[in-house]
């Protein structure tokens, strides 16, 4: 049984470690200020893009079309970008997004098609090469970068467009995880490549409007939706950050508020014991007193 010093030690030792959590809930609050409004600034840019891009499709078909819209005709190849955070103490977030790429990705192989995987965040790769470290080609480690811009996200768009134009990849899929409160964050896929025109376009100015591209649009898109890969990508995973903090936050109140029960129980625990051992010194000072 533990004495009453091992139970103190023990108390301070949860109070401790109560500071650490308590102070990486109130950095973790900080912090997702900042990144959820950097995440909510990039979305009308995102939005955008992709409105212009889904105007000029209107106006590109069949062999005229980019093969990054339009696609090379075949599914069979997939490469999956999965994006986590590079640190932990986050609660199920890295997990969810990795469990729902996963289970895209089983879904491929059961099909028959052939899967490639890029990681960004080192969480998401230590999970997915358990099982999948010979599909793994790449992975992207974001911690260096303070600032998520887009140069910084231009090597992982590289690497996808590089992918598809060697033939080595058919569809190029994002799975991160989309931000949608403090206390909500979605695991998301999102393609790439085909390119997903999903945006409504720019209603007309009139009734009869009707728009001449100089260049034409196969030409502008041809520089639009590599540049659109980049922004979606940087979008997604300014997403993930500010998801990573919301859920960095939400875990350590709970760590912290966890530890104060622990804590009380604790306490209770450590008076009970020291009231039991002077109420036991006390009767045998009373028995040795009687015995004299």
């Amino acid at each position: 049984m533990a004495s009453l010093k091992d139970m103190r030690n023990q108390i301070a030792s949860v109070k401790a470690t109560q500071k650490i959590t308590k102070a990486m809930q109130m950095v973790a609050a900080a912090k997702l200020k900042r990144a959820q409004d950097a995440a909510e600034n990039a979305r009308p840019y995102a939005a955008r893009m992709a409105a212009v891009i889904a105007n000029l499709a209107k106006g590109v078909s069949g062999d005229g079309a980019p093969v990054l819209l339009g696609g090379n005709g075949s599914t069979q190849n997939h490469l999956v970008i999965v994006s986590t955070s590079d640190r932990g103490l986050c609660g199920g977030f890295n997990s969810q997004i990795v469990r729902a790429a996963r289970d895209y990705i089983n879904g491929l192989i059961a099909d028959g098609k052939g899967v490639k995987i890029i990681t960004v965040g080192r969480k998401g790769n230590d999970q997915l090469k358990r099982q999948y470290a010979d599909r793994i080609i790449a992975t992207f480690d974001m911690s260096a970068h303070k600032v998520l811009t887009l140069d910084a996200v231009q090597p992982i768009a590289d690497a996808a467009v590089a992918e598809f134009n060697d033939g080595r990849a058919d569809v190029v899929t994002l799975f991160y995880s989309r931000f949608k409160s403090v206390i909500s964050q979605v695991p998301t896929p999102k393609q790439l490549i085909p390119a997903q025109i999903d945006a409504v376009a720019e209603p007309s100015t009139g009734s009869d409007a009707v728009y001449e591209y100089e260049p034409s649009e196969e030409e502008i898109l041809e520089t639009l939706l590599p540049r659109n890969l980049t922004v979606q990508i940087l979008s997604s995973l300014l997403e993930n950050t500010a998801g990573f903090y919301a859920a960095q936050m939400s875990a350590m109140d709970n760590a912290t508020r966890n530890a104060g029960e622990m804590i009380k129980a604790m306490n209770l625990k450590y008076n009970r014991k020291r009231q039991a051992q002077i109420t036991t010194e006390l009767i045998e000072i009373i028995a040795g007193a009687e015995a004299i």
